[in-house]
């Protein structure tokens, strides 16, 4: 059996022990033959570290997987089956300047939300558009599954300029909510189902299953009540007003706390970036660990320390998507993919956030219709900075990039918008060529 090959570019990413492990786990369905991890020059260590740790864990798992490391993205892409990316661009230096800048004219400084997310996907999506170019030549019939952040905007500009047709973006915030949903019912979480719907970091519980009975309004009500945390790592986990919760009527995501509490948000990163540094520098610090744990010869699994980076069900959503595309599935998991009538208040060629049947021909979204008013507004207006974020990345408009800066919410004027975008373009000048004539 010829098997599949999987290119994960971005290899030497921390969390790559999490994919082996998935890939490992779901062998049996999966049968991968051939793994490669790419990364650049700068990157080059931690690949080969992570490299070894991946062949150390393949080889206790007894699979017979052939692990790959390389410099050489042409050489990994070619007659690929998946091509995964979990890149970034400019590394966590770059991120650090996207998270603190934004906090001198008081607004939250994140790595995918406001000007910090803007400023991500501005490096990124040439880069990723590059790597499609690649794929149209050397493997033109793969699927480009993508992790890198801002997942929703990334997976927009490739869905509108990319050179590919097979692409998915992928996030594990919908499987987060997914489980701790389970945790409030104390039960295992394949008794419960989410039916999602929105953006990337935009994203809302509108109906919740368990054994298939809606009890919505029961999650609702215990959240309101007993205020259990769905949370992740990078997300300072405050407390939701309980009457607002009831008002809502559908269930958020961690990241909706930078738009309904955003001063307190602000507050928290304003007061931890000068107690221990914004989010970047405490992720060097974890990843510093991390790889010297990932050296250790002895180690031949997934380190339980990497949930300190938050990559909790990186192996779960990445490795079931893939399956389910090659197995033809036809399983319900929330994916970011073109809209195609299913939120009807989105336009039909913009990338969603929502719940799909995954085959193999690809995400087939559930319609869900108009999306409650209640929220309908907001996320068509992050929309709109979407796809002016995505128009800018591509043509190097700077006043795309200054509509889309002062479109975002977050962002309180065209006045502090334009003061932030200059200052972020000068800071990031190194990584966006396309803005280099203004």
């Amino acid at each position: 059996m010829k098997g599949l090959k999987i290119v994960t570019i971005g290899g030497g990413s921390s969390y790559t022990p999490e994919l082996v492990e998935g890939a490992i786990k779901r062998y049996e369905e999966l049968p991968v033959r051939e793994l490669w991890l790419v990364d650049i020059k700068e990157g080059e260590e931690k690949l080969n570290i992570v490299g070894n740790l991946a062949k150390r864990m393949v080889k206790k798992a007894g699979v017979p997987i052939d692990v790959y490391c390389t410099l050489d993205r042409r050489e990994a892409l070619k007659d690929a089956d998946f091509v995964i990316t979990q890149i970034r661009v400019g590394m966590l230096d770059a991120r650090a300047k996207d998270e603190r800048i934004p906090l001198k004219y008081d607004i939250i400084g994140q790595e995918t939300n406001g000007p910090g997310g803007m400023f991500k996907a501005l490096r990124t999506i040439p880069v990723i558009l590059d790597i499609t170019k690649d794929m149209a030549e050397l493997c033109p019939n793969a699927w480009l599954v993508n992790f890198t952040n801002p997942a929703g905007i990334v997976t927009e500009a490739v869905l509108r300029y990319g050179n590919i047709k097979r692409v998915v973006g992928l996030c594990n915030v919908p499987i987060g909510i997914q489980n701790g949903i389970a945790k409030m019912l104390d039960t295992d979480s394949s008794r419960v189902r989410v039916d999602f719907a929105g953006l990337n970091h935009m994203v809302f519980g509108l109906n919740v299953y368990l054994d298939g009975d809606r009890i919505t309004d029961k999650i609702i009500d215990m959240m309101a009540n007993d205020d259990p945390i769905i949370d992740v790592k990078n997300i300072t986990s405050i407390a939701w007003e309980k009457d607002f919760i009831r008002a809502l009527g559908v269930v958020p995501c961690p990241y909706h706390r930078y738009y309904y509490q955003t001063r307190k948000m602000f507050e928290e990163a304003l007061e931890n970036s000068q107690k221990e540094g914004v989010r970047a520098e405490v992720v060097k610090g974890i990843e510093h660990k991390l790889f010297e744990i990932y050296k250790d010869e002895n180690l031949v699994i997934k380190p339980p320390q990497l949930e300190n980076r938050g990559g909790a069900y990186y192996s779960d959503a990445a490795c079931n998507l893939v399956s389910s595309i090659y197995n033809d599935k036809c399983d319900i998991q929330p994916v970011n993919t073109r809209n195609n009538g299913a939120i009807a208040s989105i336009d039909n060629d913009s990338a969603v956030e929502v719940s799909c049947v995954i085959t193999k021909e690809g995400p087939r979204p559930l319609a869900v219709g108009d999306l409650p008013v209640s929220v309908r507004g907001l996320v068509q207006q992050i929309k709109s900075f979407e796809r002016t974020t995505v128009e800018a990345a591509v043509t190097g408009d700077y006043h795309k990039a200054l509509l889309a800066m002062t479109i975002n919410p977050l962002v309180p004027s065209d006045i502090v918008a334009k003061q932030i975008l200059d200052e972020m373009l000068e800071a990031n000048q190194v990584y966006l060529p396309q803005f280099s004539n203004d």
